[in-house]
């Protein structure tokens, strides 16, 4: 894990100097905060408040370890679990990581640092699972994927479906007259849940007939309003004749709001829209987007109870799904 002392040693500057910066403090020239913002972001640093007191009393915290640092999905998810975690007296440590960053490996970091008692996984790759997580003997939850194919005795998981839920949001912009759709959001590069999604929205167009060319018409992007913003900018590039987009997180689809507005698009006149995660600002979006929800609460409380049940018998691992449903907002007009 990276400390402050080595962003100083990278930056070439001092301690001090560094922790001023992480304070946004005022006494620190331009030169030096653009260098040590530029080593924090490269090192992928992100200073724990809980650190101090965990290093004393190692062994009794939890982990989470969070998938994107743009996602307001898993934010809205974390604070659930914190307040799961702290109604049962269990402390929290956490750590946000990159989308491409291999979680089980900073799982592995934080074991070596902290030893803590349990993980929980918010979001991540299977891959990276498939790949390493034998070398984690501590009970874990994986929370918005699925491990049941994994066959880890020591990691469960609670989820949506990814595959009915895209499903649904794919048919309701299909059942709507869409036929020139757009995705953004999410990686084909690894297996993880979005690749659930992309993979079921092919399949229904293929079911429906529609040719989809996902060199073009699927954008590859994080999970945030800036990269959502952006990635429709080069979708619409791409095909001016986009009549629907469909985001894979409702961040990214905040940023498709705002692009498709600076460029005059209205929607859903112009362009319709639809998310993925039902978190509760959509509800005050302009308009208020379409989307397929996700239970944060149960996930948050499913994720912890089972965790909390698997360290005092950690010889079963658990796979739950999470019901899903389609809100359907303002953002979605039916094609003419």
């Amino acid at each position: 894990m990276v400390t402050i002392k080595d962003i100083a040693k990278k930056s070439g500057y001092s301690i001090g100097t560094v922790s001023r910066v992480l304070n946004n403090r005022a006494d620190v020239s331009e030169e030096a905060r653009k260098k040590i913002k530029a080593v924090i972001e490269k090192e992928n640093y992100y200073p724990n408040t809980n650190a101090q007191g965990l290093k004393q009393n190692q062994g009794n915290a939890i982990a989470a370890i969070v998938v994107g640092r743009g996602n307001i999905f898993f934010a809205d998810l974390l604070e659930k679990i914190e307040v799961e975690l702290r109604d049962k007296g269990e402390e929290i440590l956490v750590s946000y990581i990159d989308e491409k960053t291999d979680q089980v490996q900073e799982a592995l970091k934080l074991i070596a640092s902290f030893k803590p008692k349990g993980i929980l996984f918010l979001g991540g790759s299977l891959h990276a699972f498939k790949q390493s997580f034998s070398k984690i003997s501590l009970p874990s939850v994986l929370l918005t994927n699925d491990a049941k194919n994994l066959g880890f005795a020591n990691l469960s998981s609670v989820t949506t479906n990814d595959t009915e839920g895209a499903r649904k949001g794919m048919q309701y912009l299909l059942d709507k007259g869409h036929r020139k759709i757009g995705i953004i959001g999410g990686s084909m590069d690894h297996s993880g849940a979005i690749d659930l999604r992309v993979k079921s929205c092919l399949q229904i167009c293929e079911e429906y007939g529609i040719d989809f060319d996902i060199e073009s018409q699927y954008i590859e992007t994080r999970y945030s309003m800036k990269d959502g913003y952006e990635g429709t900018l080069k979708l619409l590039k791409n095909h001016s004749d986009i009549s629907a987009i469909f985001a894979q997180s409702d961040s990214v689809a905040v940023g498709v709001l705002r692009a498709l507005k600076d460029i005059q698009k209205e929607v859903p006149n112009d362009v319709s829209v639809i998310g993925y995660d039902g978190i509760s600002f959509v509800e005050y979006t302009i308009p208020r987007l379409a989307t397929i929800q996700q239970n944060t609460s149960l996930l948050a409380k499913r994720g912890v109870e089972i965790l909390l049940l698997r360290l005092n018998y950690p010889y079963e691992a658990e796979y739950e799904y999470i019901p899903f449903h389609l809100i359907e907002g303002e953002s979605v007009k039916e094609k003419k």
